[in-house]
């Protein structure tokens, strides 16, 4: 994972015949204010995972607890199981668009999210971009980290008996705090080790988790007399008036689960080696396996409805259920796998990177990922998952707005004003063509301010569900919050190319 720079002297970036740059032997920008190891472009020998290796990816990520919720979650809001996988399914199809638009420029030049950002926000700026993405990534590693050590609990608890009413410590049971801290701990020690020991636990665990989940829905179907009950419960909406009011601020929190991925994606792509892979593993894994895990969900939380009579939206908590012990244990191996699959690859490897970007000279990989580790237990994670509206429109619709405005820019600056041309030793350079004003690009701060402001800014929730106004924060823009990812990248990214365009910055030198 570290880059080795040769000493060599040379000029110029070289490139290969599949179009992939690196930096001369020599040529590495010396400056500790912006490089560091970890920051620097992969170089091309190292740059080899394959097409399966971004599919194992996408299905190890996709396959886990908090995107089952989503799909449960559609459920519970009174969904059926046509309506949550049609809206699970258009919103992945949708977010994979920016997903490979950013990621090409991973495999072509070999650096990540916070790197290229600073081609459109600036050297110093693009620590905008990238502490907004850290901080959404440690509070979903919070949430990750809280419900894999709430289903160790939950099962753990089954099979031994006792553990919910030990002594509370903080409003919960000192054994749910010690399996919250030793899952924690395990994550980041896997993490410690590398994206090669990433990439090498992703191959295994993304098909294994996929068998637990089968095997969930078989336990369910037997349960429930065969899968007729699991089809047959009807949606409480219709496809009418009561419909579309829940169905646009799903579709965009669905969109804005992985909306995160869509910035920070060149963070894995660096390593791809090529294109092709790139492009075949992420369209192979995201849409596919999301899809999937949605008609497992709902299949399941159908079926929990019609055997106990109320949705268990949970699987932690329907796996629990059962009085099997070799079936709760393989539960929970398989909470344990599903959770660290996607937790250490989607919300340590981003801000990692991200916090290395703000203080190179201090901060590398490793440092980064235990200061996320930190961080993500602070922001009490506990409280973001209390019921799906929380979950869905409050916290997924916000995040989803911030970031598709960071998304825009990033699109616009490498897609329509650089066509995907980029001096790479300049983007390690202060005073050179990515300097701007003192490190900051004014257009892209302003495209970020007007952008969030129209995507976030009507935030609302209903009466006694949220902790916005049922009103909205800024009233006149409610209308738009429903659309918050759509708004903002659409919003930021035309007034990032006009102001571009006007002010005569193409070329930022």
């Amino acid at each position: 994972m570290t880059a080795t720079v040769p000493p060599v002297p040379s000029e110029g970036p070289l490139s290969d015949t599949a179009g992939r740059v690196e930096l001369a032997p020599g040529a590495a920008p010396s400056d500790n204010r912006f490089v560091n190891d970890d920051l620097l472009p992969v170089p091309v020998a190292q740059r080899r995972w394959t097409t399966y290796n971004f599919a194992a990816l996408w299905v190890g990520m996709a396959h886990n607890i908090p995107s089952w919720l989503l799909a449960s979650g559609l459920v519970t809001l009174g969904m059926d199981w046509k309506q949550a996988v049609f809206t699970i399914a258009l919103a992945n199809l949708i977010v994979l668009g920016p997903m490979l638009l950013t990621g090409h420029a991973g495999p072509k030049y070999g650096i990540p999210f916070p790197v290229l950002a600073r081609a459109s926000f600036g050297l110093r700026g693009a620590n905008l971009p990238a502490l907004i993405r850290a901080g959404v990534a440690c509070a979903w590693f919070g949430i990750q980290t809280w419900i894999g050590g709430q289903g160790i609990f939950i099962l753990l608890g089954k099979i031994f008996g006792g553990w919910a009413k030990a002594s509370e410590v903080g409003g919960q049971p000192w054994t749910l705090w010690v399996c919250f801290v030793l899952f924690w701990a395990l994550e980041l020690a896997i993490i410690y080790r590398g994206m090669e020991t990433l990439r090498r636990f992703e191959n295994w665990a993304a098909p294994f988790v996929i068998v637990g989940a089968l095997v969930l829905l078989v336990w369910m179907s037997a349960k429930a007399g065969g899968l007729g009950p699991l089809l047959d419960q009807p949606s409480k909406l219709g496809w009418g008036a009561d419909f579309w009011p829940v169905f646009f601020p799903s579709l965009m929190g669905m969109i804005a689960f992985w909306s995160t991925l869509s910035l920070n994606i060149p963070d894995f792509t660096r390593f791809g080696a090529g294109q092709r892979a790139q492009i075949w593993g992420q369209t192979l894994g995201l849409p596919t396996t999301m899809t999937l895990f949605a008609l497992l969900s709902v299949f399941v939380t159908s079926g929990s409805q019609a055997v106990y009579g109320a949705a268990v939206w949970d699987p932690v908590a329907l796996a629990a259920k059962t009085d099997n012990v070799f079936g709760l244990l393989y539960a929970l191996v398989t909470v344990l796998v599903a959770t660290i699959s996607v937790n250490i690859a989607a919300n340590v490897v981003s801000p990692a990177y991200d916090l290395a970007n703000l203080a190179p000279k201090l901060i590398n990989f490793r440092r980064g990922a235990l200061i996320t580790g930190v961080v993500g237990v602070l922001i009490m994670p506990w409280k973001l998952t209390e019921t799906p509206e929380l979950y869905i429109f409050t916290w997924l619709g916000l995040v989803g707005g911030l970031l598709g405005t960071v998304a825009g820019i990033l699109i616009a600056d490498y897609w329509l004003i650089r066509r995907t041309v980029l001096d790479l030793a300049d983007l390690y350079t202060p005073g050179g063509r990515y300097w701007y004003a003192s490190g900051w690009n004014p257009v892209a701060v302003l495209a970020f301010g007007v952008g969030g402001l129209l995507a976030v800014g009507g935030s609302h929730s209903a009466k006694g569900k949220g902790p916005f106004p049922e009103d909205g924060l800024i009233p006149f823009l409610k209308p738009l919050a429903d659309y918050g990812w759509a708004v903002g990248l659409a919003a930021s990214l035309v007034l990032y190319v006009v102001l571009m365009r006007v002010t005569g910055r193409r070329t930022a030198v």
